[in-house]
């Protein structure tokens, strides 16, 4: 997790300067003069964003409710589907959840809803230095490190082992509760398929990275209208820490995923969640499953918002391969052990770009 102290944007019109707080605040400023600060400028590479239509293998679809309650022919195909989707692609979309609709669509009214509140209400939540408050609110990613700015301000908030949440506004509380629980289930039944896939006993990961005390986080970030979304990034290329990461979005499409050296525009799908496989699924399965690269696009027209749920590692687990799927000559460890928290802080400290953080435990 990133420090966020308070951010001071310089936006100067009519020889005046004003300082904002987020981007929510600057983008809908009166003084706000449709040309972005500099501060927030990329010098963006020309790289191909492919339409998932044209893709040879399309996106991969897993069916929740094959995994849970189809025979036993279903259950064993959709085990493997999954571990192909972790293979090769480190991202799949997942139907057919049991999470309603409306707890989903709740959800997202109840997040819009706090970054609407007055700029000193949210500015309570801002998060300080330190690899885990419970609520951080910010902008950007690591403002006191970020070279340039990103077109982005967010909100993380612990919700396992212990639940925390806002006290505004009215009923995000109840309504985020309800979100946490049904996500926290759907996620460890998720990676019971992919010990199996695996070929490791179904409770493996739930067991070896002590889940029953695992760290699981919502974190919703909101994408104003950018005026020169050629210019701005919502979020640059990155990995993430943790086993999964459950989104959604508000039907405002801006998440690419990284693939066969492609950017590939993922749609936003109605009762739908996009499951990215994170770095310490990635090291546990000793570089069998790979965690995706993506990035955030933003939009000259439409306010964005997603929606994250990361199921991770209790904060004292050290992650590191499964000794069940090593070998010391064919298949040797490929990374270091390291506590989760200690992975945060690795995260923190250095700049988000691709698998930076990946890389350095690497052998």
């Amino acid at each position: 997790m990133a420090s966020t102290l308070p951010l001071a944007v310089t936006q100067k019109s009519k020889n005046e300067t004003t300082n904002f707080t987020s981007v929510k605040t600057l983008s809908e400023s009166p003084d706000f003069n449709n040309s972005i600060p500099s501060s927030y400028t990329f010098d963006n590479e020309n790289e191909i964003v492919t339409d998932p239509d044209e893709v040879n293998d399309p996106i991969p679809v897993i069916d929740y409710s094959l995994l849970v309650n189809g025979n036993h022919d279903q259950r064993t195909k959709t085990v493997h589907d999954i571990g192909k989707a972790c293979e090769e692609w480190g991202f799949f979309m997942l139907i057919n959840h049991f999470v309603p609709k409306s707890v989903m669509e709740k959800m997202v009214d109840q997040v819009f809803a706090f970054f609407n509140l007055r700029e000193e209400e949210k500015q309570e939540y801002a998060g300080k230095e330190v690899v885990a408050d419970s609520i951080k609110y910010g902008t950007s990613f690591n403002v006191s490190g970020d070279k340039n700015l990103f077109w982005r301000d967010f909100i993380k908030i612990i919700v396992h082992p212990q639940f925390h949440s806002p006290d505004k506004p009215s009923g995000f509380r109840e309504t985020s509760a309800e979100y946490s629980e049904r996500t926290w289930k759907l996620g460890r039944e998720l990676l019971k398929g992919i010990s199996e896939s695996l070929g490791l006993e179904a409770n493996y990961i739930d067991r070896t990275m002590n889940l029953a005390s695992g760290l699981q986080m919502l974190a919703a970030n909101l994408y104003p209208p950018c005026p020169q979304p050629e210019l701005a990034m919502g979020m640059p290329p990155h990995s993430d820490h943790g086993l999964l990461n459950l989104l959604i979005q508000n039907g405002v499409s801006g998440l690419q995923v990284l693939h066969n050296g492609k950017w590939i525009n993922v749609s936003s799908t109605s009762n739908c969640f996009l499951v990215l496989v994170s770095d310490h699924l990635e090291i546990m399965s000793n570089g069998s499953y790979k965690s995706v690269v993506h990035r955030a696009a933003v939009s000259n027209g439409a306010t964005r918002m997603s929606l994250a749920t990361v199921i991770a590692p209790s904060l004292d687990t050290i992650v590191e391969p499964a000794s069940e799927l090593l070998d010391n000559e064919s298949n040797p460890a490929a990374y270091v052990g390291m506590k989760h928290k200690d992975y945060i802080e690795l995260q923190r400290s250095n700049q988000l770009y691709g698998k930076s953080v990946l890389n350095k435990v690497k052998i």
